[in-house]
């Protein structure tokens, strides 16, 4: 059972018991309880939930856009900063060669081939290819081409000096800037996906249950005070 609703329902019974018995006591402990939980939980819910009258009331959806700033804000000035960013691509540049012969081999080099025939039919070449059947008679060297581009580009891509350009280029402020950028640009296209509903169940999820145990306290807490009133009292 939820906490919230199992300590109201002790302070409830234990306030009902007070009074069929006739017992003060019991009565202020069970009184004094039952406020100190129903405040606590009133406070967690209004956390969430606009409450006609109080002001104050459904601060977490009120506050949705501070709440999407302050997400980028910690995304920017704690994770993707120019520095992180820097290290990051520095230390997995120099430690390791990057590995892009996965993405190489799934580029298309079509239009190469394509713009290598165009220049080769511009050329004086071209008319004497026109009598060998034109573009139909290069076409068969077209999985060929592709193939060797491939290959011949993996292979550039593994070498030191490639490496070499490709982190000095990396390295330069502007590209570094640019890097950060993009991942500002991501960020904030991630949170313009996020709706008030969306992040009050976000928040609710992670905090609610925890919240709980302020409504539990609240119920011990007021028990004692009412168990103090009452002795002081009576």
């Amino acid at each position: 059972m939820n906490k919230s609703v199992l300590t109201n329902l002790i302070a409830t019974t234990v306030l009902a018991l007070g009074w069929g018995l006739h017992d003060d006591l019991i009565m202020m402990i069970g009184l004094f309880a039952l406020s100190g939980a129903l405040t606590n939980w009133l406070a967690v819910h209004m956390l969430f939930e606009k409450v006609p009258g109080l002001v104050g009331s459904g601060v977490i959806p009120a506050r949705f856009e501070e709440f999407k700033t302050a997400i980028k804000t910690l995304m920017m000035e704690q994770f993707f900063t120019q520095e992180n960013i820097d290290r990051f691509v520095s230390g997995g540049a120099t430690k390791t060669h990057m590995q892009l012969g996965p993405v190489i081999e799934k580029v298309d080099f079509s239009p190469s081939f394509d713009k290598l025939v165009e220049v080769i039919m511009n050329s004086s070449f071209g008319g004497m290819l026109g009598m060998l059947g034109g573009v139909d008679a290069l076409t068969p060297l077209k999985e060929p081409f592709m193939v060797g581009m491939k290959e011949s580009i993996v292979e550039i891509s593994e070498k030191d000096s490639f490496n070499q350009l490709l982190q000095e280029e990396i390295d330069q402020p502007e590209v570094m800037a640019d890097i950060r950028a993009k991942v500002a640009e991501i960020i904030d296209a991630r949170l313009e996906e996020l709706t008030p509903q969306l992040v009050k169940e976000m928040v609710q999820q992670m905090i609610k249950q925890h919240l709980g145990w302020l409504v539990v306290w609240g119920g011990v807490f007021g028990g004692l005070i009412g168990l103090l009133s009452a002795m002081v009292v009576l």
